[in-house]
C-alpha cells in the first residue's frame, strides 16, 4: 500500500501545481492593465487571431530543433533565460503596483524597480542553481502570468480555436512526426522552466546532468517498468498554461450573472478548471505506464468539456458565450 501511494505522489503533485497555477492566474489577471492584451481589443474577438499564435509556435519550434541539431543549445538557453527575466518583470510589476496602491505606499514607482530586481535575481538563481524546486517555483509564477495575459487577450471563441488547434498539433508532434519528443529531450538538458519536474525521491538533483540524462534515455525509449525506474516525472509548462487560458477568459469575457451569492463567470471558470484536472488525472495515469504521451488533447478536451457543461448549467443556453464579430 505504501509503494502504491509513493508511486502516485508525483501525479498528485502535478495536479496540485495545475490547480495552483490556474488559481493564481484567476486572482492576478485583474491587476493587469489593458495594454497587456497581446492583440488589442479587436484582436481578442477575432477567430483568426489564435492562428497567428499557432504559427509563431511552429516557427519557434522549428528554430529550436535546428539549433539543437547543430549543437547550439546554449543559444537557446540564453534566449530562454532572457524570456524568463522579461516575463517575471511583466508578472510582478502590475501585482506590486496594485499592492502598493491598495496600501497607499506609492511615493514613486518602486514596483517598477522591484519587479526588475526580482526578475533579474530570480533569473540569476535559475542560471546558477537549476534545481527542480527552483525550476518549478519559477514555472508556477511564469505560468500564472502567461495564462493571465493570454486569457485577457482572447475571448471565448478564439480560445476554443486555440485549444483545439494546439491539441491537434500536440497529437501530431508526439505520435506522428515525434519531433516534440526530441524537443523535450533537448529542453530537459537546459534546465529551464519550460519543463516542470517532480522527483520521486527527496535527494533527486535536477542540476546533476547524470540524472537528467537517465530520464532523457527513458523518455526516448518509452518502454519498460516505468513505475520503478523513473527518477522524476516531467510535464511541459505549456501543458499547464494552455488549458488554463479558457478559465481566465471565461472569468473576463462572459456576461455578468449572479447565481445566488456566486459569480456566474467564475463558476464556469471553476468548471473548466475541474475539467482540465480530470484530463490531467487521465494523462498522469498513462504516463505512469512508462510511455510519453501528448498532454494537450486530454487537458484541452477536459477544459472545454468542463466549460461547456458548467456554462450550460449556469447560463442555460447553447451559445456557450461565443460571439462571431463578422
Amino acid at each position: 500500500m505504501i509503494e502504491i501511494e509513493r508511486k502516485h505522489l508525483p501525479s498528485i503533485a502535478i495536479i496540485c501545481m495545475l490547480v495552483l497555477v490556474h488559481m493564481i492566474a484567476l486572482n492576478v489577471v485583474h491587476t493587469y492593465p489593458q495594454e497587456y492584451q497581446a492583440f488589442g481589443e479587436e484582436g481578442a474577438e477575432d477567430p483568426l487571431t489564435p492562428l497567428i499564435y499557432v504559427g509563431f509556435i511552429l516557427v519557434f519550434t522549428a528554430g529550436m530543433l535546428l539549433l539543437f541539431k547543430y549543437g547550439k543549445g546554449n543559444i537557446i538557453q540564453y534566449l530562454i533565460l532572457g524570456v524568463v527575466g522579461l516575463t517575471l518583470f511583466y508578472v510582478f510589476y502590475p501585482v506590486l503596483f496594485a499592492a502598493g496602491r491598495r496600501l497607499g505606499i506609492l511615493p514613486f514607482d518602486w514596483p517598477f524597480f522591484a519587479a526588475i530586481g526580482l526578475g533579474v535575481s530570480l533569473t540569476y538563481l535559475l542560471y546558477k542553481k537549476p534545481e527542480w524546486y527552483v525550476v518549478n517555483g519559477l514555472g508556477i509564477i511564469m505560468g500564472a502570468g502567461i495564462i493571465g495575459i493570454f486569457g485577457m487577450s482572447f475571448s471565448i471563441l478564439p480560445v476554443f480555436i486555440l485549444l483545439i488547434a494546439l491539441a491537434a498539433y500536440d497529437f501530431i508532434s508526439v505520435y506522428k512526426t515525434k519531433h516534440m519528443l526530441s524537443l523535450a529531450s533537448g529542453v530537459m538538458e537546459l534546465k529551464t522552466p519550460i519543463m516542470m519536474v517532480v522527483p520521486e525521491k527527496r535527494d533527486y538533483s535536477y542540476a546533476d546532468k547524470k540524472n537528467v540524462m537517465k530520464d532523457i534515455k527513458k523518455k526516448k525509449k518509452g518502454k519498460g517498468d516505468g513505475e520503478r525506474r523513473r527518477e522524476a516525472m516531467f510535464i511541459g509548462l505549456g501543458d499547464i498554461i494552455i488549458p488554463g487560458i479558457l478559465p481566465v477568459s471565461a472569468s473576463i469575457y462572459l456576461d455578468p450573472l449572479w447565481v445566488g451569492s456566486h459569480y456566474g463567470p467564475l463558476l464556469v471558470a471553476m468548471g473548466s478548471m475541474i475539467g482540465a484536472v480530470c484530463g490531467m488525472i487521465v494523462l498522469t495515469r498513462l504516463v505512469l505506464k512508462g510511455k510519453p504521451h501528448a498532454g494537450l488533447p486530454l487537458l484541452n478536451s477536459g477544459a472545454i468539456l468542463g466549460y461547456m457543461i458548467s456554462y450550460f448549467i449556469i447560463y442555460q443556453d447553447l451559445t456557450f458565450g461565443m460571439t462571431i464579430p463578422w
